[in-house]
């Protein structure tokens, strides 16, 4: 969440670079000062009373002493009076604490200084391209393809669970497998990450903590009456392990990386890329993870970026990447780069990872700090990124190496994963 500090020092900033994403969330920052204003006085009010009832208290014992019952009755009642104006003033605050709390969860992070300001996705620059688009003459899509192979049972995923779910089987089921562990060891064994493997069930405030919720909770699946979650993205669980922490210097920076299963409604998405595999309520993804000191966020948004990018080098896919502008970046993101690789079968890009700093805001919502050279308690740095998602790594796999006898070669750099240098 935003730091009601710096809110209070430059409301007016503050509200500038939150318009600059659309929406009304810069609406709400003078409610939020009125609540401060409100919690800060409350609190030195009671301070005031608090400290005239001690006086008071005082008073009652030295007269009772003295055998003046009946002066120490009088004051006993100031004493309950003011006990009164306390428990109201502790409602109040309560009451003004919560509404500040609840509306600082609900606006998003601030968009970097020199973020591209736009609308949306059709004011994303083009940052860089790798590679060449494949020379392939009528490519099929990863539909045509999966069914030709028998990669891909889209009626069985209907069939168990319903639509937005498919089986992966024989050396369809196969590449994925290989794909996942050539993503974790590329990240874990080159990249200098920490593999871990975390629970796909998660708490509801280690949802709040990454800013999963509260804005996105139709999206999600709760279990539980919402007090537990699957998994969105691994995100959650992998960055949440330090929720509560207190790190020392020399434990930075923090460079983790996890297979989970994903799990996503994507309510409102009906009709957007739907088509076989590219947008799922249930998909693979390897997460990469960093928490770093404030300065070197930056920094660590280029490295994990190329860690993500290296990927698609390794294995020969064409890609490019571009920077989210104002209107598109993520809710709890200050700077975003996605990276899209190319889809011949939908003659398109397809966003394959999406790489953040998030800067303080999710290590404020989950009190993640370390101890700086001088001894202070400072803010960590979060970043993630998708290293990568596996749906439309798969498509793009499949469809920019599909080759002219209808095989489909496998890269070099997977082959010893999955055992063989083609499907055919």
């Amino acid at each position: 969440m935003l730091d009601i500090k710096a809110i209070r020092e430059d409301a007016d900033t503050i509200k500038n670079r939150l318009s600059t994403r659309g929406g009304e969330a810069h609406l709400l920052i003078d409610e939020v000062l009125a609540c401060d204003e409100t919690r800060r006085k409350g609190e030195t009010d009671k301070q005031g009373l608090q400290s005239q009832r001690k006086q008071l208290s005082k008073q009652i014992g030295a007269l009772m002493g003295q055998g003046k019952a009946d002066e120490a009755e009088a004051i006993k009642e100031q004493v309950r009076v003011l006990g009164e104006q306390i428990g109201e003033l502790d409602i109040e605050t309560e009451k003004a604490a919560d509404r500040q709390s609840e509306l600082l969860m609900s606006i998003p992070n601030l968009p970097y200084e020199n973020c591209p300001v736009g609308a949306d996705e059709d004011a994303n620059p083009e940052l860089r391209v790798w590679g060449q688009k494949p020379d392939i003459a009528e490519p099929l899509d990863h539909v045509a393809l999966a069914e030709k192979h028998g990669l891909i049972s889209f009626e069985d995923g209907t069939r168990i669970t319903g639509s937005g779910y498919v089986v992966y089987r024989g050396q369809g089921a196969r590449l994925e497998r290989a794909l996942i562990q050539f993503l974790l060891d590329t990240q874990s064994q080159e990249h200098g990450y920490e593999e871990v493997n975390v629970p796909h069930i998660i708490k509801r405030e280690c949802m709040e903590g990454t800013g999963q919720l509260p804005k996105f909770e139709d999206d999600m699946y709760g279990i539980e009456d919402n007090a537990l979650f699957l998994a969105p993205t691994a995100e959650v669980p992998v960055t949440n392990l330090y929720r509560d922490t207190l790190l020392s210097s020399d434990q930075l920076p923090v460079k983790l990386t996890a297979y989970t299963p994903c799990f996503r409604r994507e309510a409102g998405s009906a009709g957007r890329d739907n088509r076989g595999i590219i947008r799922m309520h249930q998909f693979d993804k390897v997460e990469l993870v960093q928490i770093v000191e404030p300065g070197k966020s930056a920094e660590g948004l280029e490295e994990l970026t190329g860690h993500a990018e290296a990927i698609l080098q390794k294995l020969g896919l064409h890609y490019r990447v571009i920077e989210l502008c104002t209107g598109d970046i993520g809710f709890s993101a200050t700077k975003t780069y996605d990276i899209e690789v190319w889809s011949p079968g939908q003659d398109k890009f397809l966003e394959v990872s999406s790489c953040s700093n998030f800067a303080d805001y999710q290590a404020r919502r989950m009190r993640l700090r370390y101890k700086d050279a001088d001894g202070k308690n400072q803010i960590c740095h979060t970043l993630n990124g998708s290293g990568t998602a596996l749906p439309r790594l798969y498509v793009a796999l499949i469809e920019q190496c599909q080759q002219a006898d209808g095989s489909i070669r496998i890269p070099e750099a997977l082959a010893p994963y999955f055992g063989s240098e083609s499907i055919s």
